[in-house]
């Protein structure tokens, strides 16, 4: 388990309160779930005093974490319960499977980079998260059909079009939160799947480094 600084709880209590809850986010379990997880360890040392800003910070060759308002926003939107099987497209550095983990029953959480994959789970399991997570690499629509369906799906990158293949995953009354849109800016939908017809909520417009065409869906995602 990793070791907790006082100074990191305060950072965090203070980023909650004035970037979160300000903002009107007051779910109970986001809440709990973000200051517990120390946002430090999954930002590059040079950033490390920059962990608990109000901004998306970078990671490495087109990554970054995304600012904590989102991670709280999509999470809250997503409206995981404990008994939920969670597929995340987009591990990055890990610090959105974090929080789902705390959320949901299973996640489920899908990286194209081998690399990057390993070390989100490195992390988890520093921070006694792994034991529902499932890590895997490659394509972000085909990776984990074999465990479809899926409850909630959160993608932390941004696509042209909602992948067709990822709404088939999600079970009757899932949901799905994605930004979708050409060019830098997108739109964050909410799509939810009622009796087999799809039902889409625009949420708020948002910026994510885009998916990764591989053939299918799969993602370098913003956090």
């Amino acid at each position: 388990m990793v070791e907790r600084s006082e100074n990191s709880e305060t950072l965090r209590a203070q980023m909650i309160q004035t970037q979160i809850i300000a903002r009107g986010i007051r779910d109970e379990a986001v809440l709990r779930a973000m200051q517990s997880v120390p946002r430090e360890l999954f930002v590059p040392d040079k950033h490390r005093g920059q962990a608990y800003d109000d901004k998306a910070l970078p990671v490495g060759p087109g990554q970054t974490i995304s600012q904590p308002f989102i991670v709280a926003y999509m999470s809250h939107k997503l409206q995981v319960e404990s008994g939920h099987r969670v597929l995340e497209v987009g591990t990055g550095t890990g610090y959105q499977t974090a929080i789902l983990a705390q959320l949901s029953g299973d996640v489920y959480t899908v990286e194209l980079d081998a690399a990057l994959s390993r070390l989100a789970a490195q992390r988890l399991e520093r921070l006694g998260l792994c034991r529902h997570v499932v890590f895997r690499s490659g394509d972000g629509v085909v990776a984990c059909r074999d465990a479809a369906p899926f409850d909630r799906i959160l993608v932390t990158a941004g696509s042209e079009s909602i992948p067709e293949q990822l709404v088939s995953q999600l079970a009757e009354n899932g949901l799905m939160i994605i930004p979708v849109g050409r060019g830098k800016t997108q739109m964050m939908l909410r799509i939810r799947m009622r009796k087999g017809v799809r039902v889409e909520q625009s949420l708020l417009a948002c910026r994510f480094v885009p998916l990764i065409d591989t053939g299918g869906c799969s993602g370098q995602p913003e956090g």
